[in-house]
């Protein structure tokens, strides 16, 4: 059967042939292409909805952006007059109409406050956020994914040591680690700077040095969940009939760990890291403001405390594109560890 097989084909029993693994490259692509025509049109409808949301909300709050610029010093002819010329007068769906149709080609209009494109703003201060989030998306899953595999394969006190202090930083504040972090780390110690930030253009070294407190306040929540996945998905596998058949036909235990167990454990990890991520930048708020990080989590705090529904608009717009390419990414990665997952 062998032999008949390997003149058929001419390849090996058991192992594809050049027509067959063509056809399965050509399905898979298929189905990917097909998943992110399926993203994309859920796309839309939720960018549409969180705007028009976001906007309503911001309409309904107290005070508005003409009292901001004129302050208490302004009679109510300036008032009604700035409120003319910065439409506010104009009804609510009359005002997002004219958002909406300047924002599909990229125009999210002036800055209310300071006269400044927003487009350039938002430009400008998203890649402060994006090193950021990148650099405790790093630390969460390198830090998260050891920790874990340590944490089940490992018996003992530390062990158990590392799974009880996971439990601990899973409950600690955000703010409350970057304050206690700049106490030590920047106050006591003198090692690192407190506040601002250095563009990685000016000086790499001081680019590190500026992000490396907000990275590490930021991520240590992360650190936790993604230790605890890793351990708990890392167990279910090591416990499978299929591991225990393998280390008993001699595989080594290093390749049975990494190449085997952890990669069928990978798909509940990919999946809190997914959510981490998202996550990630609603902490990104609190820990700009806290280290005077000029990224969108700043602006956003600016903005709203400011009333400056342009700005606030722009960011809550990134944001959801950001959970949008987010999840787009996790479906990838299912795609790609589960070939089962393409076309569902």
């Amino acid at each position: 059967m062998t032999t008949l097989h390997a003149k058929v084909t001419g390849t090996p029993l058991g192992r594809p042939g050049p027509g067959l693994r063509l056809r399965r490259w050509r399905l898979t692509r298929g189905s990917m292409v097909s998943m992110v025509i399926r993203r994309v049109f859920t796309a839309v409808p939720l960018l549409l909805l969180v705007s028009s949301l976001s906007f309503v909300l911001l309409s309904l709050t107290p005070g508005d952006a003409a009292r901001q610029i004129l302050g208490t010093r302004g009679t109510p002819e300036q008032y009604e007059a700035l409120r003319q010329q910065l439409g506010l007068d104009q009804p609510v769906y009359e005002q997002f109409w004219h958002w909406l149709s300047r924002a599909v080609t990229g125009d999210f209009g002036t800055s209310i406050i300071n006269g400044t494109s927003v487009a350039g703003e938002i430009w400008a201060r998203l890649p402060v956020t994006l090193s950021l989030i990148s650099g405790a998306i790093l630390v969460s899953v390198v830090v998260g994914v050891a920790g874990g595999v340590f944490s089940a394969v490992k018996d003992g006190w530390l062990a158990r040591a590392i799974d009880a202090l996971v439990l601990v930083v899973w409950a600690l504040p955000v703010f409350w680690v970057g304050s206690m972090l700049v106490v030590v780390f920047a106050i006591k110690l003198e090692w690192l700077p407190a506040v601002g930030y250095v563009p990685l253009s000016e000086s790499p070294t001081a680019w590190a040095r500026s992000l490396a407190l907000p990275v590490f306040a930021l991520s240590l929540g992360s650190v936790a969940a993604v230790v605890k996945q890793t351990r708990e998905a890392m167990l279910d596998v090591l416990g499978s009939d299929y591991i225990r058949m393998a280390a008993a036909n001699g595989i080594p235990p290093r390749s049975l760990i990494f190449r085997h167990a952890l990669k069928n454990a990978a798909i509940p990890v990919v999946t809190v890291v997914g959510l981490q991520t998202i996550g990630l930048f609603g902490g990104a708020v609190l820990i700009e403001n806290l280290f005077a990080v000029p990224g969108l989590g700043s602006l956003l705090v600016t903005s709203a405390l400011s009333n400056d529904i342009p700005a606030v608009q722009a960011v809550a717009v990134v944001f959801t594109l950001v959970v949008i390419i987010v999840n787009f990414a996790v479906d990838i990665a299912y795609g790609l560890l589960n070939p089962k997952l393409r076309s569902s």
